[in-house]
């Protein structure tokens, strides 16, 4: 008789595979390893979103810093901040459809 398999979930759960059925074993697989990609997907979306909101806050308070930054760079700053903001919500619009 062969060893029973089992496999743990993400969420901790131990599911047992029934070795008669490796089709069914390997379907569920692939269902929670696509559930635990959508997850991950999810969080580096968040991260990108955070990462945009302290580009367009950097790049707020460089835009707002007066003389003591070079032109060149404070006109940078200042586009950077409303593409910051554009990109966000357009990363939360979608991700919302989703």
């Amino acid at each position: 008789m062969s060893p029973s398999l089992s496999v743990a979930g993400a969420d901790g759960k131990v599911v047992a595979l029934d070795p008669t059925k490796p089709e069914t074993a390997v379907a569920e697989r692939v269902r929670r390893l696509q559930s635990e990609a959508r997850s991950l997907v999810g969080e580096h979306v968040r991260a990108l979103e955070a990462a945009l909101q302290d580009v367009e806050r950097l790049s707020a308070e460089i835009a707002g810093g007066g003389e003591l930054y070079p032109p060149g760079i404070r006109e940078i700053a200042r586009r950077l901040t409303e593409d910051a903001e554009v990109k966000a919500q357009a990363l939360e619009a979608i991700m919302a459809r989703n």
